[in-house]
């Protein structure tokens, strides 16, 4: 009896075997979605912000690492994820040589790498790099772009290494180098060239290299925003400071929504936004920063769109470092170091802490946390609250100027000799 018992399947084993792949499909459904790409500048959103939760919080440069791979040559283009594989660019200045890399995730080891061109090396400012654009993917092709003088060269990969096209935007000219991102959107791809000539921000079709659109820029005034795009009460817009203005545009045709007059020359930091409210902290000659309300149309300079304008704490000013949004407040860390948070719809500032000696990495916020990377390359991570919470501060001993992405439950460090994988593979 027990034997015959033991060889007959239950009369529900149909049901039951349903309810466990039911059951497993759901799991594996919530553990995706639950995970990202990083596919461009600043992330799926180009905010810096990520979705995901259970991320590394506590490292060094030899405890929470999943792997560490040396990078040939300088850059400062941070690292973007797709999938199982990451890319980063990198320029050999012994040889002229600008490369794309490309790294497994898994483990880290180089897959393949491509030398996009061989120039002479242009003149930059000594903060900047020959290999300071971040590349971007739709997760079946990788762009870069480059400065190959006199002209910017964007080129199409495909996740295999091999070149689809390559196609120049327009010269470029500016005392500081070339450091402009392109990101992607609805089939195009879409290049700030803010410089002191003639300016334009220029959107390519992904698939050929063929312009879709070019804006004007009429100020002709080097700056380094890469554009963000967000929805604003069903209105797709795509903001940016630079070239002496704060400007909206209607992503799809590049017609302009509304404009701010100044408040200064140049920029580098992306615009972020959150309660309704867009953030701009910029620049040079002057420190501004400031609360806009994005439904305004036309020229809204000296309107109640500005929603407050503060002109004064010019320390807690970021020039380069993008800032980061996370609730009701904005998180901001300003070239010196000094980190501060912002009450969104008031401009109240909530507190103010020191965090590292000098700045230039963007921040990122993730699973209620903001991470900010030091130039020493000291991860200072803290509670995206109201109130100062500190929760570690994660040396790598390296120098960093690169911004960290986030994917697959891991945080990906790019410093000036290797990149660092952080958090132990989920998968």
């Amino acid at each position: 009896m027990l034997e015959v018992r033991s060889k007959r399947k239950p009369r529900n084993a149909p049901v039951l075997l349903l309810i466990a792949i039911c059951l497993t499909a759901s799991i594996a459904c919530r553990v995706n979605a639950a995970t990202e790409d990083w596919p461009q500048w600043r992330g799926p959103r180009g905010d810096g912000s990520s979705i995901e939760t259970h991320i590394p919080t506590h490292w060094s440069d030899h405890d929470n690492i999943a792997w560490k791979t040396p990078i040939p040559g300088v850059g400062h283009s941070s690292p973007i994820v797709v999938g199982d594989r990451v890319f980063l660019t990198t320029a050999v200045e012994s040889t002229h040589q600008r490369l794309l890399i490309c790294l497994s995730r898994l483990d880290g080891h180089i897959l393949w790498q491509r030398q996009v061109m061989t120039a002479p090396l242009e003149q930059k400012n000594s903060l900047n790099s020959y290999a300071s654009a971040t590349p971007c993917s739709d997760g079946r092709r990788v762009w870069v772009s480059f400065f190959e003088q006199p002209r910017i060269e964007v080129v199409s990969y495909d996740l295999n290494g091999s070149e689809i096209w390559r196609v120049s935007p327009g010269t470029f000219s500016s005392i500081h180098g070339f450091c402009s991102s392109p990101i992607l959107y609805h089939g195009m791809l879409i290049l700030n060239c803010d410089q002191d000539a003639p300016a334009s921000i220029v959107a390519l079709d992904q698939n050929t290299g063929r312009e879709r659109y070019r804006i004007d820029r009429p100020k002709r005034t080097r700056s380094y925003c890469t554009p963000t795009i967000f929805n604003v009460g069903g209105q797709t817009q795509m903001v940016l400071s630079g070239s002496k203005s704060v400007a909206s545009y209607d992503p799809d045709t590049g017609k302009q929504l509304w404009l701010i007059d100044g408040p200064t020359e140049q920029y580098v930091a992306s615009i972020v936004m959150t309660d309704g409210i867009m953030f701009m902290t910029g620049g040079f000659p002057e420190h501004h920063l400031m609360g806009i309300d994005p439904t305004g149309r036309g020229n809204i300079t000296h309107s109640s769109k500005i929603v407050w304008h503060n002109k004064k704490d010019h320390r807690a000013v970021s020039y380069v470092p993008s800032p980061v949004a996370g609730g009701h407040w904005f998180f901001l860390v300003s070239d010196d170091g000094l980190g501060t948070c912002w009450e969104a719809r008031t401009g109240r500032q909530m507190w103010k802490q020191s965090l590292s000696d000098h700045q230039s990495a963007s921040g990122v916020v993730a699973d209620g946390n903001v991470y900010f990377t030091s130039d020493a390359g000291e991860t200072t991570v803290f509670r995206a609250s109201p109130k100062f919470e500190l929760v570690a501060k994660n040396p790598l001993n390296e120098q960093v100027r690169a911004s960290p992405a986030i994917s697959h439950g891991q945080i990906f460090i790019r410093t000036w000799s290797n990149l660092y994988c952080i958090g132990r593979n989920p998968n």
